[in-house]
């Protein structure tokens, strides 16, 4: 009889054994397959909404905001020089530079504006792009740099329309007056002002084209 026990003790225990190895199994399959997820959603979420391409945008507009801006300064505060201008058959020596205009002033006032800001956002990206973390981490702080973007594009459209006037007023003189072309004898002066000017516009664009992008995060963003 204890045989017979001993004999009837055995499938038992064979059968306590095989689920705990199904379980372990299932356990082991569950780990695998749990691991794959967890990664493909970090690299999901790691670009933002708009992927990883569009931080590298965002980032190479912001750079090249800067310089254009860093150009437009650079280029408004070297123009200056002294001339002759003959009127009439009299000559009278004449001098100009960027700080005799207020519209000059002003370019040049939101030009550095829009160098700084576009120089700290760089940093920032930057940083997380190198840390592969969203350039644009949340919806406030999207709203933060749209603002931003949309206030110093107006200012810099309204700074080159204004210094734009005032050189082709000195570029044409005034109609039915005696006013000269002052150009004429200050032209290096006058090319100095209209490049710096097409900078300021090219900036304006490059702030245009980063407020887009970020309207175009906001739409996608749920969060």
């Amino acid at each position: 009889m204890m045989t017979n026990g001993q004999k009837m003790q055995h499938p038992p225990e064979v059968a306590v054994q095989l689920p705990e190895s199904k379980v372990a199994a299932a356990t082991g399959n569950s780990g695998t397959i749990s691991g794959p997820l967890e990664v493909g959603e970090g690299a999901a979420t790691a670009g933002g909404p708009l992927g990883r391409r569009g931080d590298v945008v965002h980032v190479v507009l912001r750079a090249t905001c800067m310089v254009a801006a860093v150009i437009a300064v650079a280029l408004m505060v070297t123009a200056q020089q002294s001339s002759t201008l003959v009127v009439y058959g009299f000559s009278f020596p004449v001098q100009s530079k960027w700080s005799f205009a207020h519209a000059f002033v002003f370019l040049v006032g939101v030009s550095v504006a829009v160098a700084a800001h576009s120089l700290m956002q760089l940093i920032i990206s930057m940083s997380r792009l190198i840390n592969r973390s969203p350039v644009i981490p949340s919806r406030s702080h999207a709203w933060l740099i749209f603002a931003g973007d949309q206030v110093l594009a107006y200012a810099m459209a309204s700074a080159g329309a204004a210094a734009a006037g005032v050189t082709n007023l000195n570029r044409t003189g005034i109609q039915h007056t005696a006013l000269p072309n002052f150009c004429k004898p200050l032209h290096r002066f006058c090319d100095h002002v209209a490049v710096s000017i097409f900078f300021t516009f090219f900036s304006c664009a490059l702030l245009a084209a980063s407020a887009v992008q970020e309207v175009l995060w906001l739409s996608r963003s749920k969060y």
